[in-house]
């Protein structure tokens, strides 16, 4: 482990110790979650922006057209307008 000083304003000290004490975990606890999330969210888009990259138009017509023609089972339809 690290440590980390942070400087935050009251405000948002004040809020944190509040949601922290809502979901039951120790400030340092929240903060390490949401930093996890937060990282976890940008690396997510970083992945999917390379593997986008990878993709072709071509690509997906041809997964696309070995897909049968047929409707949809009654409980995967879209509600009808």
């Amino acid at each position: 482990m690290s440590a980390l000083s942070l400087r935050l304003p009251k405000s948002l000290h004040e809020q944190l110790k509040e949601l922290s004490r809502e979901e039951g975990v120790s400030v340092n606890q929240f903060v390490m979650l949401a930093v996890a999330e937060k990282v976890a969210a940008i690396s997510t888009i970083e992945y999917l922006e390379k593997r986008a990259k990878r993709g072709s138009r071509e690509k997906l017509l041809a997964v696309l057209s070995k897909v049968p023609d047929v409707e949809p089972e009654e409980f995967d339809r879209l509600p009808s307008r």
